[in-house]
């Protein structure tokens, strides 16, 4: 047996004989634009005893010295050293959580305390807590069913891993690798020798595009909010420089060893659901879903760019009467001054007009029913934009053939309502389409280049640049003269501002949603703002729009 199963024989023995030692690695940090640290790890300190360095006979000795030195209990020290011992650790935690004040007294008597050390444990540390929460993500300890498989990428038990935002798509880089000294022990366990250190490797660092002045000011305009989200985007590349979401939670809370229940339940089991990332989740667009309609009305040469339309009080559809905003009226107008007072009659028409598929498929154009492309996908809702045959198929809840497209879908669908769902992050993708004139750029956190970034490059999209330049237009004339005109009231110095304000019907039953989408300068746009605030009656000009103005100020004061 020796001679046929010698090499299985040696490499159990080996095993049986060899220890290792290990060194947790120093995970990357996750750092702002500008090189502002957002994400980093913080050291926790402990004193060990490698207790095959020390004689029974010394350790009798220094316990007391220790007990005295760190005001600690002495039968405590004991107990600790005799369970190591029986559990043949070679470390043994003495003293957890050292404050600085011990550490400086060890340091001073280390001479004298040989096989003693000051070990040290990295947690995850995010200086700013709540501050962009859900793009940063959080860590947690890898579970027994994960190791299974985790172990043969070299994660150990309760090793950390991301498990959300750009902790979890960038775990590979960021992690970093374990190191450790390998220490051989005879076949009772005792020491014999150290066979070699290995130091650790730190993870690499993820630069993202977050700004943190513009994450701060996003955070604050939320605050007063019940819930909503705030995305700032560079409309040139897709560049996001900020994504908040409220409610929202305290990273750190993650890194905690002990979770306080109270804290826990109000994590993951309050109704807020504050780790729900609405600036990726699918609400009523309300009249910013209006250029969708306008450029399907353009497009399919049934409503040319010089059309008029006369609006009314209401327009009768099906058994409905679909009513204008402020249930007058406002005379014959066009495109631009539609979008200028935000007329429902005139894109109730123009929706009917063109139907329902001619809808979808410029919204499918614009980025819209589809992923963003931004990493964290895992928190994305791709959202619902209708088609007659998903209404024949049964609309997602019903039988098929007995839920058909009906003459109210239509009017409903013309100023986003109902049998629209879109997220913020569409939104902001396809008026970026706009802003820099007929491109769709992929929204994206962070600046490394390779595989998220691939896919970064414009996207000329099939749509008429004459239209996109009277959209332009008519979401200048919204700030300049229309329901966005407050825009300019208690604003300093910005550069000219197009936009689009919204007030959405919640197809849940509450109340209203607020909505207003801007970017600015108006030709050659830097900067793109989204302000939603969820169930925030009173709408987009009163409630959206001064988020995003304080969004502009804050950004114009910078450049």
């Amino acid at each position: 047996m020796q001679i046929l199963n010698y090499e299985s024989f040696k490499e159990m023995s080996d095993e049986n004989r060899i220890r290792l030692i290990a060194t947790q690695p120093i995970r990357g940090r996750i750092l702002d634009k500008n090189g502002f640290v957002l994400a980093d790890s913080k050291v926790k300190y402990s004193l060990i005893i490698k207790p095959q360095y020390v004689s029974e006979e010394d350790w009798q000795q220094h316990k007391f010295k220790i007990a005295n030195l760190f005001e600690e209990d002495v039968n405590l020290l004991q107990k600790k050293y005799s369970f190591g011992l029986d559990q043949k650790k070679l470390s043994i935690t003495l003293i957890d959580n050292l404050k600085t004040e011990q550490i400086i007294k060890f340091k001073e008597h280390e001479n004298t305390l040989f096989g003693f050390e000051i070990a040290t444990k990295l947690i995850r540390n995010y200086p700013y807590k709540t501050l962009a929460a859900h793009a940063i993500g959080y860590t947690q300890p890898i579970t027994d069913s994960e190791y299974q498989f985790l172990s043969k990428k070299g994660y150990r038990i309760n090793d950390l891993i991301g498990r959300t935002g750009i902790e979890y798509v960038y775990e590979n880089l960021i992690r970093g690798e374990w190191g450790g000294e390998m220490i051989e022990v005879n076949s009772l366990g005792a020491f014999q020798k150290s066979l070699g250190i290995k130091p650790s490797k730190q993870g690499s660092d993820v630069q993202l595009t977050i700004d943190l002045n513009l994450q701060l000011v996003a955070e604050e305009v939320l605050q007063d909010k019940k819930a909503g989200a705030i995305i700032a985007m560079d409309p040139r590349d897709g560049a996001i420089r900020a994504m908040a979401s409220k409610p929202t939670f305290d990273l750190n809370f993650f890194s905690q060893e002990f979770k306080p229940e109270k804290e826990y339940n109000k994590i993951f089991n309050s109704p807020e659901k504050p780790l729900f990332n609405r600036a990726l989740n699918a609400y009523d667009p309300g009249s910013v879903w209006k250029i969708v309609t306008a450029l399907a009305g353009l497009e399919s040469g049934k409503f040319p760019p010089n059309t008029l339309l006369e609006t009314k009080s209401c327009i009768t559809y099906g058994s409905q009467c679909f009513r204008e905003h402020n249930d007058l009226g406002f005379g014959t107008i066009g495109y631009e001054d539609a979008l200028r007072v935000s007329s429902n009659t005139f894109f109730y028409q123009i929706g009917y007009g063109v139907g329902v598929d001619e809808i979808y498929n410029i919204s499918t154009k614009l980025g819209f029913n589809s992923l963003s492309g931004i990493e964290i996908a895992e928190q994305e809702n791709k959202g619902l934009v209708a088609t007659s045959q998903w209404a024949k198929d049964g609309r997602g809840w019903g039988e098929a053939g007995k839920t058909p497209w009906v003459a109210e879908d239509i009017a409903s669908m013309s100023i986003g309502q109902f049998v629209v769902q879109v997220t913020p992050i569409q939104i902001a993708k396809a008026y970026a389409a706009i802003a820099n004139g007929g491109y769709l750029v992929t929204p994206h956190l962070s600046k490394k280049e390779g595989e998220f970034l691939s896919k970064n490059k414009q996207i000329k999209i099939d749509i008429n640049s004459n239209n996109i330049q009277l959209i332009k237009r008519g979401l200048r004339k919204v700030v300049e003269s229309g329901t966005g005109v407050s825009m300019n009231y208690g604003s300093s110095n910005l550069p000219p501002v197009s936009g689009k304000t919204g007030t959405a019907e919640d197809g849940e039953g509450g109340p209203d949603h607020a909505w207003f989408v801007c970017f600015t300068p108006s030709d050659n746009s830097e900067l793109l703002v989204v302000a939603f605030a969820q169930n925030t009656p009173g709408g987009g000009s009163v409630h959206a729009l001064p988020m995003a103005r304080k969004i502009l100020n804050a950004w114009n004061q910078k450049n």
